[in-house]
C-alpha cells in the first residue's frame, strides 16, 4: 500500500514496531540462551522460558483405535469431547462447547471444577456413555509444571482466570475430586496436557514428521520434541529408554527478565500495565489475540488526541480499555487493497462515523505492522526449536484464533522463517485438525494402551 495515505506521524509510530533482520536474528539468539537454562537442571529455577516435560514419550503411530474422551479448558469457552478412532482417516468426533461466565473465571477453583464435573456428566448422558468407563485426556492450557502423565501443578493463571485455591495444586486431583463429588460418573482421567502439545499430537496422527506444536491465538506459547538425554529437569533423562520428550516451552514469559526490552515500544508497556500479570507474558503480550486490538487501540487514540486522526468525531467506544478487538485485525486486512469496505464496518462498531479513506488507510497499515511484528517474533521462536533439534524437514502443527483467521498470518510466518533458516530447512506450516480434542483423545489412547 502506497504510504502516501498514512500520516508520517502514523509511520514513526509503526517504525517503533518494525523489527529489522538482525533485530531478528538477536531474538533467536537470546530465545536459544533462554530456553538452554529451562532445559538445564541446574538453572531451571532462574528461567523464564521453564520448558516443562510433559512426560509423553511416544508419537501417535496412527494405528491407535477406540472411544476417548477429551476435555478442552483453556479460554472463556471450555469444551467436551467423544472422539471415535476408527482408522488414520476415520475420526469420529462429537464435541460441545459450554460457555464460563466471569464469575467462574475469577471465583473459587471448587465452583470451577464442579462446574467442569456437570458439563461432563451431561455430555456422556447426552452420548449414552455414562455407563462405559472411557479414558479421558485433559486438555488444560495454562503454565503447568508437570510431576507425571496425571500430575500437573498450576503455576499461574493467565488469559483473564484468577480462581483461588487452584496455583500450586493438581489440577488432575481438582478435577477428579469434582467428578468423585458428582458420584454419578465413570471416567478415568489419564493424561494432562497443553493445547499445544495437543496439537503437535493431533498434527503427527497423519504427518509422522510433525516436531512442534504451535499455537497462536488468545495466548501463545509452543512445545517440541527433545532429545530426552538433554530434559535434564526429567529425573530419568539419563537412563530412559525413550529417545524423545515433547517439552512444553511455555515461551510466553520469554522477555520477563527484559531481555526483549530492546523491541519493545511504549504502546507494549501501557498494554502490560492494565493487564493483572503485569510483567510477566512479556513475549505473549506482543504476539496474542488477547492484546494485539489492544495496541492498535492505544496507537489510534494516540494519533485521535494528537489531532491526526478522525478529527472532529468523536468516540466514547474507542476510549474503553479492549474495545477494539484482535478479529478486527483479521476483518481489515482481508480487504482488497484500495477498499475499505470492512474497515468502514470496523469503525462504525467502534463508533467511528464518516472517516476518510486516509483515515481508514492509515488503521489498517496500523493493524498490519502489528500483525508483522506479532509473526515475526513467532518466526523467531519456532525457528530457534528448529535450529535446536537440527532437523531439516518437518510439519509444524498450528492451532489458535490468530493464525486460524488472520488472512495474511500464515504467509508471513512462512516468509520470516526462509528469511532465518535461509532456507536451509524444508517445513510445512499445517493447521492443526482440532488440537486440543483430538489430540487430548490421541494422548489418552497412547497412554491407555500401554
Amino acid at each position: 500500500m502506497a504510504n502516501t495515505s498514512i500520516y508520517p506521524e502514523a509511520l514513526s509510530i509503526c517504525k517503533m514496531f518494525d523489527m529489522s533482520d538482525e533485530q531478528m536474528q538477536d531474538v533467536v539468539q537470546r530465545m536459544t540462551k533462554e530456553m538452554s537454562m529451562g532445559l538445564t537442571k541446574e538453572t531451571h529455577p532462574r528461567a523464564v522460558i521453564k520448558c516443562w516435560i510433559t512426560y509423553v514419550q511416544d508419537l501417535p503411530t496412527g494405528k491407535e483405535r477406540g472411544k476417548y474422551l477429551a476435555l478442552d479448558l483453556g479460554g472463556t469457552n471450555f469444551r467436551v469431547l467423544l472422539v471415535h478412532l476408527k482408522s488414520e482417516y476415520d475420526v469420529d468426533i462429537q464435541s460441545k462447547s459450554y460457555v464460563m461466565g466471569q464469575a467462574l473465571m475469577t471465583g473459587s477453583g471448587k465452583d470451577l471444577f464442579d462446574f467442569i464435573a456437570e458439563c461432563l456428566a451431561n455430555f456422556v448422558q447426552e452420548h449414552r456413555v455414562d455407563k462405559e468407563d472411557l479414558p479421558l485426556g485433559f486438555t488444560f492450557s495454562f503454565p503447568v509444571q508437570q510431576l507425571g502423565l496425571t500430575k500437573g501443578i498450576l503455576v499461574t493463571w493467565t488469559k483473564g482466570f484468577s480462581c483461588d485455591g487452584v496455583v500450586g495444586k493438581n489440577v488432575v486431583e481438582l478435577l477428579q475430586e469434582a467428578i468423585v463429588r458428582r458420584g454419578d460418573l465413570r471416567i478415568n482421567i489419564v493424561a494432562i496436557l497443553n493445547d499445544t502439545t495437543g496439537t503437535l499430537m493431533s498434527c503427527a496422527f497423519k504427518k509422522h514428521n510433525c516436531r512442534i506444536g504451535l499455537i497462536v491465538g488468545t495466548g501463545c506459547n509452543a512445545c517440541y520434541v527433545e532429545k530426552t538425554a538433554n530434559a535434564q529437569v526429567f529425573e530419568h533423562y539419563q537412563t530412559s529408554a525413550k529417545p524423545n520428550m515433547i517439552i512444553n516451552c511455555e515461551w510466553g514469559a520469554f522477555g520477563d527478565n527484559g531481555v526483549l526490552d530492546f523491541i519493545r515500544t511504549p504502546y507494549d508497556k501501557i498494554v502490560d500495565k492494565q493487564t493483572p500479570n503485569v510483567g510477566r507474558q512479556t513475549f505473549e503480550k506482543c504476539i496474542s489475540g488477547m492484546y494485539l486490538g489492544e495496541l492498535v487501540r492505544l496507537i489510534i487514540v494516540d494519533l485521535k488526541e494528537r489531532g491526526i486522526l478522525f478529527k472532529n468525531i468523536d468516540s466514547q467506544v474507542l476510549k474503553q480499555k479492549w474495545k477494539f478487538e484482535t478479529k478486527f485485525l483479521s476483518e481489515a486486512e482481508s480487504d482488497p487493497p484500495g477498499s475499505f469496505r470492512n474497515m468502514g464496518q470496523i469503525l462504525d462498531q467502534c463508533g467511528i462515523r464518516g472517516a476518510t479513506d486516509s483515515d481508514k488507510a492509515c488503521v489498517r497499515y496500523i493493524c498490519e505492522t502489528i500483525s508483522r511484528r506479532s509473526a515475526k517474533l513467532v518466526a523467531c521462536g519456532l525457528v530457534c526449536l528448529i535450529n535446536r533439534m537440527g532437523v531439516n524437514d518437518l510439519s509444524v502443527g498450528i492451532d489458535g484464533s490468530v493464525y486460524r483467521f488472520h488472512p495474511k498470518y500464515h504467509n508471513l510466518l512462512t516468509e520470516y522463517m526462509n528469511k532465518l533458516l535461509k532456507s536451509a530447512v524444508k517445513f510445512e506450516l499445517v493447521l492443526s485438525e482440532d488440537g486440543s480434542g483430538r489430540g487430548a483423545a490421541l494422548i489418552a489412547a497412547v497412554a491407555s494402551q500401554k
